[in-house]
């Protein structure tokens, strides 16, 4: 067992808009230990909607007795600025004020996410990540991280996730902001505002994290003569439902913003330059039926980082493969790691 950790960084955070927080806290949790040698570092960066504790939402990948276990490496998991599990975000109080930011709290950028996992990663003390790992969101992360600190990174292992978001994605996100945006309680001051709209807006979401075939799969009906109370239509009220229990809707909001935003290429050269900065040992996977993140922009991440490896994966679950499918994704990035042990070995032979 883990439990919730805060760093509380006492600087004044800039962010990458220039816009200026304070009191900025970061929620993490850690699983083994740091080995005398400090090479045994696991970081994990999270999705959208998931939390710190990777042990829960990656079950099959990392867990007591899968591939990243907490007796082998120390896995580290940072709840990213925005979301609403322990991190500063739109329902924190504003130190300036005193009352919580809501819609005041300042827009934020993948990069300004990257960078606050090298905060954390200072504050603990770790100057090498043996392996960094996220998929969609967190992929974008951990992209952003590999070339901002290029050094720091051994392996890197982005799944389900791209360079560039987008107009596809961004189009998605927008339409379930509208649909919050509709909730006339989203700019009442408070807490649970926006929760109907963020309903809808999970509904919406849904259909861009699944396929065709996973809903016809298992939510078909099994008799000829319903008209109404689908099945299909039960399931997107309940996961709706199930979202607002759990999450806000100021930080679904501002967390797909910073979707948005992720471009590689942004103040750089180009996107390739960016990615060409990336010394990391790479592992791109792809869900060669995702909708969201197509399997053409896996391939452009492993068609400009040098030497990276890329793998697809076939799941009926489209986007969300990238959670579920944790048997081949064990089996695929624990070839890469056992192959990337022996071209250090092969490189300090030559050496050495």
């Amino acid at each position: 067992m883990s439990t919730i950790n805060t760093y509380s960084y006492q600087k004044i955070f800039k962010l990458e808009s220039g816009k200026k927080l304070r009191g900025l806290e970061i929620a993490y949790q850690t699983f083994g230990k740091l080995n005398a040698k400090k090479d045994n570092v696991v970081w994990a960066c999270h999705a959208l909607t998931a939390n710190s504790d990777v042990l829960d939402w990656w079950k099959g990948l990392f867990g007591n007795n899968d591939l990243f276990n907490p007796k082998d490496h120390f896995i580290v998991c940072a709840n990213i600025i925005g979301s609403n599990y322990g991190s500063t975000n739109p329902l924190s109080i504003n130190p300036v004020n005193g009352l919580p930011f809501y819609l005041s709290f300042p827009e934020f950028t993948v990069r300004d996410l990257a960078k606050i996992h090298g905060l954390l990663a200072n504050h603990l003390a770790i100057d090498r990540i043996k392996v960094l790992i996220g998929g969609s969101l967190g992929g974008q992360q951990a992209l952003e991280w590999a070339i901002n600190d290029p050094s720091k990174i051994e392996n890197l292992i982005v799944v389900a996730t791209n360079a560039v978001h987008s107009p596809w994605g961004i189009a998605f996100n927008e339409s379930q902001r509208l649909a919050i945006s509709t909730d006339r309680t989203f700019y009442a001051q408070k807490a649970t505002g926006g929760l109907k709209g963020l309903k809808v807006a999970r509904s919406i979401a849904l259909l861009s994290y699944r396929t065709y075939d996973a809903y016809a799969s298992t939510q078909l009906e099994t008799v000829n003569d319903k008209t109404t109370n689908f099945r299909a239509a039960s399931y997107q009220s309940y996961q709706g439902e199930k979202l607002c229990k759990r999450f806000n809707a100021y930080s679904y909001w501002y967390l797909t913003k910073a979707m948005d935003s992720h471009n590689v290429g942004r103040g750089r050269k180009s996107v390739s330059d960016a990615l060409a900065a990336i010394k990391a040992n790479t592992l791109v996977i792809g869900v060669e039926n995702d909708v969201l993140f197509p399997i053409a922009e896996q391939q452009f991440l492993s068609n400009n980082i040098k030497d990276a490896t890329f793998h697809q994966i076939i799941s009926a679950y489209g986007h969300d493969g990238f959670l579920i499918e944790t048997d081949m994704l064990t089996k695929i990035i624990g070839n890469f790691l056992k192959a990337s042990v022996n071209k250090k070995i092969i490189k300090f032979q030559k050496t050495g």
